[in-house]
């Protein structure tokens, strides 16, 4: 089987606008999550924003597309490299200002064809001058990691030497805080997962791009490596709208499927990156997920209580992270975590590890069920 190294990061997040700034105040236990009030019609409430303002799509892209490229030491344009890149959320700030008519000269309608769903990807082809292969998948909350594992089947059948591969979201708007309202998921005062009083998800804004590399080519040039990406596990419950299914058996059939075409079994991961929502259901359904396959000694932590719950990028921006925990041998908290209600072995504080094997969870609505292991 080919191996898939990552030999470059891209990230931004409420905790900072690059990898190393984000890492460094997430292992210093800070939270990016302050109230804001972005939205004159609508109460503050608490947000991973990255500036004061909601972020562009189109803007957080190019950011983490350039800061990948430059992490990995290449330069566009880049003909043969693969692009994979979605968003849960995509272009809605932009449709949601059109149909409120707001915006004024800023919103050109003849423009309008770049905020279909798939054009976030398009532009990052342009960008890096990208000629073969672009794809925008969109799986809600899991779409991140299915970006990645579409990256690595394509490098590991061949099609790709080299892919970027990641999600980006900029889902701060109008419609996305009344929706997720109406639903009774928002919290009041902060994300803290797998708390006995938590309260709900915080939104947030971000994303995170990888590239993807083939062992071969990564080694001809030389290039720093993060990490392996040793195999990935997709399912769906078919089940509910926003609800796990009750037994969790898709979840659990796509970590074991993961683990399987990793050659690894559950001994052998050392840290489990959740999905770590701060919900309610969320919480104890991966709860029970971990617990009935895992031992209680493997440490498991969620960084949504420092970043914000960045939807469909989170999971990447998970993988990010999990990546440095590798690289550095260092747990990253479960931000905001005071009182566990789970019997987990829950990273309340950073703590240095001899961490070998990561795997990452990421659930959506609508039952998407992704698990990633990584490894050194």
């Amino acid at each position: 089987m080919i191996e898939v190294l990552v030999t470059g990061i891209g990230l931004v997040s409420s905790l900072g606008t690059n990898l190393e700034e984000s890492w460094q105040r997430l292992i210093a236990g800070k939270s990016g999550i302050q109230l804001h009030q972005p939205f004159a019609e609508l109460p503050s409430l608490p947000l991973g924003l990255i500036d004061r303002q909601p972020a562009r799509l189109n803007d957080l892209t190019q950011l983490v597309v350039d800061s990948a490229l430059k992490d990995a030491e290449l330069i566009a344009p880049l003909p043969d490299c693969g692009v994979v890149i979605g968003s849960s959320r995509g272009y809605q700030a932009a449709w949601e200002m059109y149909g409120s008519g707001e915006g004024g000269e800023e919103l050109d309608l003849e423009d309008w064809l770049d905020t279909l769903p798939h054009m976030n990807a398009i532009a990052a082809a342009r960008q890096i001058g990208a000629t073969g292969i672009v794809m925008a998948p969109m799986a809600a909350c899991a779409t991140g990691m299915w970006c990645l594992a579409h990256g690595v089947n394509l490098i590991q059948t061949g099609q790709c030497q080299r892919v970027i591969a990641g999600a980006v979201e900029a889902p701060i708007t109008p419609l996305t805080i009344a929706g997720f309202k109406q639903m009774g998921a928002l919290a009041k005062t902060g994300a803290y997962p797998f708390d006995k009083y938590r309260e709900g998800l915080v939104l947030g804004e971000g994303g995170a791009v990888l590239v993807l590399e083939s062992g071969e080519l990564a080694r001809e040039r030389q290039a720093r490596v993060y990490g392996q990406i040793l195999g990935c596990g997709m399912t769906a419950d078919a089940y509910h709208g926003n609800a796990p299914a009750p037994q969790g058996r898709s979840a659990i059939a796509a970590v074991k499927q993961c683990l399987e075409r990793s050659h690894l079994t559950t001994i052998d991961i050392d840290f489990i990156h959740s999905h770590g929502t701060a919900t309610e259901l969320n919480d104890k359904f991966e709860s029970n997920l971990i617990q009935e396959l895992f031992s209680n000694t493997v440490a498991v932590s969620s960084t949504k209580g420092a970043t914000g719950h960045t939807l469909g990028a989170s999971g990447v921006i998970g993988v990010a992270f999990s990546l440095m925990a590798l690289q550095q041998k260092i747990l990253p908290p479960c931000v905001g975590l005071q009182t566990p209600e789970f019997d987990l072995d829950l990273v309340i504080t950073t703590r240095s590890a001899m961490v070998e094997k990561v795997l990452c969870l990421s659930f959506g609505f609508g039952g998407q069920n992704t698990a990633i292991a990584l490894g050194r």
